[in-house]
C-alpha cells in the first residue's frame, strides 16, 4: 500500500462520506455495490478519524505551549 503523500481534507472526505451515506440509505444498490460502497465508508472514516486525532494532537500541543492542561467550557449564554 503506498504511503499517503497529501493531508487529508477532512471536509471534502466528510461531505463525501454523507453522500455515500445517503446513496446507501435509498436503498436501490444491488448487494455488491452496497458492499463497494460499504468498504469505501470504511476507508472514508478512517481518514476521518485520522484527520480529528491529528487535529486534537495539535490542539494539546497548542495548550501545553500555553501552560494549559485542559479547555475552559464555553458558555455562550454569559454575558458578562
Amino acid at each position: 500500500m503506498p504511503k499517503k503523500t497529501s493531508k487529508i481534507n477532512f471536509e471534502k472526505t466528510f461531505a463525501e462520506l454523507e453522500e455515500l451515506l445517503n446513496k446507501m440509505e435509498e436503498g436501490d444498490l444491488s448487494l455488491e455495490e452496497s458492499l463497494k460502497c460499504f468498504e469505501r465508508g470504511m476507508i472514508l472514516t478512517k481518514n476521518c478519524q485520522e484527520a480529528l486525532s491529528e487535529a486534537e494532537q495539535k490542539v494539546k500541543i497548542l495548550l501545553e505551549k500555553n501552560n494549559k492542561n485542559s479547555l475552559e467550557i464555553f458558555d455562550s449564554n454569559n454575558n458578562d
